[in-house]
């Protein structure tokens, strides 16, 4: 597999070091980078600047090729570099023929110095990290000099043996102290066992139809490269929505990455579904996002996890009684903050307090104020207790199972009674009821329930989504309607095909006896993102991708539906 190193980073399972190319901002120049995704996406987490030069310091022009085992720049006649890990932890460079040079531009603190006439240390208070660069084959030429406080600059030069024509160097991560187990394997058996190591997991993704091949491939990779080790906040390997810029963790993308793990990777989808439980507010609340050193807490995500363990309960043997404990208390607790904390009257239904809430950011649902009840919240909080109930069934705790039916029974009819106007669903604000006019795709997401709304309810929501002046294009469904004058090619939660309202409404769907439109969708958005790549969203009416090119719930969302709904 060879992959777009213009769109994707490259990196590999359990790793913080990321190199891809940036087209420069402010004083970072173009080309490629060598970063650090520790602490988030408040930085970009570059460490260094990676250039071929001569040896007259001159650069050298180069050619990108990738595979998921190695990143090689292509200088011609057999001279070039090239990098691969030999650990998640150390990243190993071999050059021919030319050298290696790796800038730092350097911020408060920073600075490096020789340790070894063949090593280096260098402590990126930036980042958060230290490296350790030791030479292999070859010497290491190091220009930092100290300005009183720091290192005014780090530039560090692999310069090739005479003999060979080749350097070689290990540059290893570290936070406290070396885990000094970066391994005496060659270049190329490094190599070798990182391909194993991909192809191991690319046996254990979702097997798709011949046709979506490449995109299980490309997704595969994406998923695979952008997990975490367990650091800091993170208690378990983590999947990050992305390592271009997306370096965090939103407490709903990783559901969808759970599912699509379920049944090839049950205890890493088990993983993702706990990460959050594990860092709960005693509340009951879960944060917003999520990183190895930072937790934001200014808002939350919708509560869509009942849905997603549900989903997975029937597709996977995994949850023995023993998860199902585990799990238990932290849902019910989740559920319960909503139930307690987001009701504005007693009139009312539960609420969002900021487009953030709803994961929609920017839905016209939100544009006349805050806070509003949604209907897709009540919707998610439905199956959250209808899920709840189910575990309490299992673990033989039946009161609790029939009061979690109760309620969500009761939900249901508040639902209907609160938020279908006889024609369509609206929203209301929460301070006074009054109906909040929106083209949104959020007022569709009650599909969610499929089954459990009554016929008519289901058959006039159909309806207005097979529409073709509606949310309806050749690539799925617009998150605002493409006639509304809010509607926006690249407006993010306007207008966008997003995976996850994708894959909510598709199983929806389904389940509401609609599979053939069901599978219809899911091959229309099946063919956009192996055709445009597995970004962050898409422009509903030309396929194009927008913003992150290489998300994992877009790739895991890719993987269910050309699996399963296709």
């Amino acid at each position: 597999m060879h992959v777009n190193q213009e769109q994707l980073p490259f990196s590999c399972y359990g790793s913080y070091f990321v190199l891809s190319q940036s087209r420069g901002s402010g004083q970072r120049s173009d080309g490629l980078y060598l970063r650090n995704v520790r602490g988030g996406d408040e930085k970009w987490g570059e460490l260094f600047h990676i250039e071929l030069v001569r040896e007259d310091g001159r650069a050298v022009h180069y050619e990108v090729r990738m595979t998921p085992s190695q990143l090689t720049l292509d200088a011609g006649g057999e001279q070039g570099a090239t990098f691969c890990f030999a650990a998640p932890h150390v990243l190993r460079v071999r050059s021919l023929g030319v050298r290696v040079r790796l800038t730092m531009e350097t911020g408060a603190y920073d600075y490096a110095f020789q340790t070894e006439p063949a090593s280096a240390l260098v402590n990126s208070f930036t980042q958060t990290v230290r490296l350790r660069l030791a030479m292999r084959e070859g010497e290491l030429s190091l220009d930092a000099p100290w300005n009183g406080v720091k290192s005014a600059r780090v530039v560090i030069t692999f310069v090739p043996d005479e003999k060979t024509g080749a350097a070689e160097c290990a540059l290893e991560e570290f936070i406290t102290v070396r885990q000094g187990n970066e391994g005496h394997d060659t270049f190329g058996e490094c190599v070798a066992k990182q391909e194993g190591t991909y192809r191991d997991w690319l046996d254990h993704v979702l097997p798709v139809p011949q046709e979506f091949a490449e995109g299980r491939e490309l997704a595969a990779y994406i998923t695979w490269s952008s997990v975490v080790s367990p650091s800091g906040l993170l208690t378990r390997p983590a999947m990050y929505m992305s390592k271009n810029w997306m370096t965090n963790i939103w407490s709903w993308d990783h559901c969808f990455n759970a599912m699509a793990l379920a049944r090839g990777n049950p205890q890493l989808a088990f993983d993702q579904i706990m990460l959050f439980f594990d860092c709960q507010d005693a509340s009951g609340v879960l944060p917003d996002f999520l990183n190895d050193s930072f937790a934001l807490w200014n808002c939350c995500k919708p509560p869509i996890h009942g849905w997603a363990v549900g989903w997975m309960m029937e597709r996977s043997d995994f949850f023995t009684l023993e998860r199902l404990r585990e799990l238990y208390e932290p849902l019910a607790k989740w559920t319960s903050w909503w139930l307690v904390h987001r009701k504005q009257s007693a009139e009312g239904l539960y609420c969002y307090h900021h487009g953030n809430d709803s994961g929609w950011d920017n839905s016209t649902v939100f544009a006349e104020g805050v806070p509003v009840e949604s209907p897709d919240l009540a919707a998610y909080l439905c199956l959250q207790m209808e899920t709840l109930s189910q575990i309490a069934e299992r673990l033989g705790q039946h009161s609790e199972a029939r009061e979690w039916h109760d309620r969500y029974e009761q939900l249901l009819h508040d639902l209907l009674q609160r938020f279908w106007t006889g024609e369509r669903f609206v929203a209301r604000m929460a301070s006074s009821g009054q109906a909040i006019e929106a083209d949104s795709l959020l007022l569709m997401m009650p599909i969610v329930l499929g089954e459990r709304l009554p016929a008519t309810v289901r058959d006039r929501v159909v309806a207005a989504l097979k529409q073709t002046d509606g949310f309806l294009t050749e690539h799925g469904f617009a998150t605002e309607r493409i006639g509304s004058s809010s509607y926006v090619p690249d407006g993010y939660w306007r207008g966008p095909i997003w995976a996850p309202s994708t894959m909510l409404i598709v199983d929806g769907l389904r389940k509401a006896g609609e599979d053939s439109f069901a599978r219809e969708i899911a091959r229309r958005f099946c063919r956009m993102a192996q055709n445009c790549g597995m970004a962050e969203n898409f422009d509903a009416q030309s396929g194009r991708a927008l913003r992150d090119p290489a998300f994992t719930w877009t790739s895991s969302v890719y993987l269910i539906l050309a699996h399963e709904y296709v």
